[in-house]
């Protein structure tokens, strides 16, 4: 029996399974303190903060009655308002109703107005959305970002001869003037295919040249969950030297092996720590941006570079973090949009809808690369969840959403009759999308 891999599998997922369990508590927690906080000032009342299902582990109860509670299965977590049949608040208890006055009523989920019901239930995807824009916009409020000048700030440990210093302002390279990174990030693609290249740098005060590598080595930065790259235990700070018995200085000469290879095997060289090893990887199908906006399938091994240095950062504005944490939190949902449609289309694989495992693995991932990387992706997580839970399937917050739509439209609320359709049909549509997750999970590569 191979003990020492048995006891790293088994290392691996508890940690996989604690900084899923702690990212998920998070966005739970959150998402469920919205649908408190917005019914408590619609003066609707909450008899239980859960956060998790099943046996309590601990609890203790409020000055307003709200008992707040945590429970032993840790996936998931609900509030349960005054007069909910149960934890889904998909109807109410008759029973209690009906021994309730009219003004106690007014204080249970089904007895309020429909404005204070709708605003309870979009509440709770609100409160991610502003959770990953708060977040989104703190991260540059504390680490600050890139100067519009190109500058170091530190080098990476390369392969290579490095006579760049930490402070230097890159002025050019071989010869072509870098005012700003987007003008660095053009040469970065012209400059020859050649291990080092000619930097014209400010330092001190003085204009000197230097000799480093090319901007954007194949420096690997970030590996993705379930890729190639992983299975083949690269590890961020490797350097690729060499595919196929070729040199590959530039990022983009790494990309273009990939590319032409369509999907066969490919030899690594790689430098780790000073020394270099061979590793064999097969580039996997993935989606990609598309020049039309839309996503394609192209094959990647999995990873991701950027400069081969840390650029220097100046403190961001309230305003300017806050465009970001805006953006960002955009682009994760204008994603998802264009992930599903491409879907759709045939355009990209359904194994790229991912289920439990998969997200554990990347927020194993994302903690193991730095508590930076792991709130990121807690934020990036809140998104997606908050947008999940806005779609019009009955048992979500859009479903119960669509139907008080249809009250506001036609006067009365739907059926006990439809209403109970419509949850069975929605509970189903749920863990149908779980278990074909989870099959992805499983059996896509």
């Amino acid at each position: 029996m191979d003990i020492p891999g048995l006891l790293t599998s088994t290392l691996d997922f508890a940690h996989a399974a604690v900084a899923f369990v702690v990212a998920l508590s998070i966005i739970v927690a959150v998402h469920e303190y919205g649908h408190y906080i917005v019914g408590r000032w619609s003066g609707i009342h909450a008899e239980v903060f859960s956060l998790g299902f099943g046996p309590k582990l601990w609890s203790r109860v409020d000055k307003r009655g709200t008992r707040w509670q945590i429970a032993a299965v840790p996936f998931g977590g609900y509030v349960k308002f005054l007069g909910d049949a149960n934890a889904a608040s998909a109807g109410p208890d008759e029973d209690t109703m009906a021994r309730l006055s009219e003004d106690e009523r007014r204080h249970t989920l089904h007895g309020a107005p429909l404005w204070a019901r709708a605003a309870t239930v979009f509440a709770g995807p609100l409160f991610n959305f502003i959770l990953s824009i708060l977040v989104f916009a703190a991260m540059p409020l504390f680490t600050g970002i890139a100067t519009d000048e190109p500058e170091v700030a530190a080098l990476k440990p390369l392969p290579v001869l490095n006579e760049l210093a930490p402070g230097d302002k890159i002025l050019a390279v071989n010869g072509q003037e870098t005012p700003d990174y987007t003008a660095l990030s053009e040469v970065t693609d012209a400059v020859p295919k050649s291990p080092t290249v000619e930097y014209r740098v400010l330092r001190d005060g003085q204009e000197v040249t230097v000799t480093g590598p090319t901007p954007q080595p194949p420096l690997i930065l970030s590996v993705q969950p379930k890729s190639a790259a992983q299975d083949a235990g690269l590890k961020i700070g490797d350097v690729i030297v060499a595919m196929n018995g070729v040199e590959v200085p530039r990022f983009i000469d790494l990309q273009e092996v990939v590319r032409a290879g369509k999907g066969a095997p490919i030899t690594l060289t790689v430098w780790r720590d000073g020394k270099t090893f061979d590793a064999t990887l097969t580039p996997r199908p993935r989606p990609i941006q598309a020049e039309d906006g839309g996503l394609e399938t192209a094959y990647l091994i999995g990873i991701s570079s950027f400069y081969m240095f840390e650029p220097a950062r100046r403190s961001a504005g309230f305003g300017e973090a806050l465009q970001i944490g805006l953006e960002q939190t955009y682009g994760i949902v204008e994603g998802t949009f264009s992930g599903i449609s491409s879907i759709i289309a045939g355009s990209i694989s359904s194994c790229n809808i991912n289920g439990p495992i998969a997200i554990a693995q990347a927020t194993s991932t994302a903690a193991s690369a730095g508590l930076t990387s792991f709130v990121w992706m807690v934020a990036a997580l809140s998104t997606a969840i908050g947008l999940l839970n806005l779609f019009p399937i009955p048992v979500l917050d859009g479903g119960h959403l669509v139907f008080h739509a249809y009250e506001w439209a036609r006067g009365r609320p739907p059926s006990d009759a439809l209403m109970n359709v419509a949850m069975t049909i929605g509970l189903a549509l749920v863990l149908a999308l779980m278990l074909f997750g989870l099959s992805n999970d499983l059996f896509c590569v």
